[in-house]
């Protein structure tokens, strides 16, 4: 029992990396999707307007790169990157899978919550063109929140000793 709490923390705070990663992303590709979805309709109808469809759609995608920023700034702390990872206790593999947290699941639930109101202002743009950067501004409430869970990933990470 005493060899698993010795060597078990690094697989535990390599998966708290990868879900940070993996949860983000899964998130933007839902998200953007959603926003494809809509954008595809109205492109058809007015391709002249593909280019702002095109900055609406990929507004979801920013908490995958969020999550992989996590996901590399953590196997950097671990020192997997640099061939110094050794003997991590549980409780230290806790510390990064927890500090990965945040920004896994509120990069995965904002990006899907992001990709939604971008499809609404694909809506707006289609019905009046004038207005659509209010919808950019909608897309940038959720985006927020998704700073602030990579902020809190961020933080908690660079407070591991």
């Amino acid at each position: 029992m005493e060899f698993l709490f010795n060597h078990s923390g690094l697989a535990i705070g390599l998966l708290g990396a990868a879900l940070s990663a993996c949860l983000s992303a899964a998130g933007s590709s839902v998200g953007c999707g959603i926003a494809g979805e809509a954008g595809a309709g109205l492109v058809t109808e007015q391709p002249e307007k593909f280019g702002k469809v095109m900055i609406l759609q990929v507004i979801p995608g920013t908490q995958g790169l969020y999550g992989l920023a996590v996901w590399f700034f953590a196997l950097l702390q671990m020192g997997v990157l640099n061939g110094t990872a050794g003997d991590m206790t549980v409780v230290k593999g806790l510390q990064y899978f927890a500090a990965c947290m945040p920004v896994a699941f509120g990069g995965w639930i904002s990006a899907i919550a992001q990709g939604k109101v971008a499809a609404a202002s694909i809506n707006i743009l289609a019905k009046k063109p004038e207005h659509w950067s209010k919808g950019m501004i909608l897309c940038i409430t959720v985006e927020f929140y998704a700073i602030l869970s990579l902020l809190a990933s961020f933080m908690m990470l660079v407070n591991i000793k």
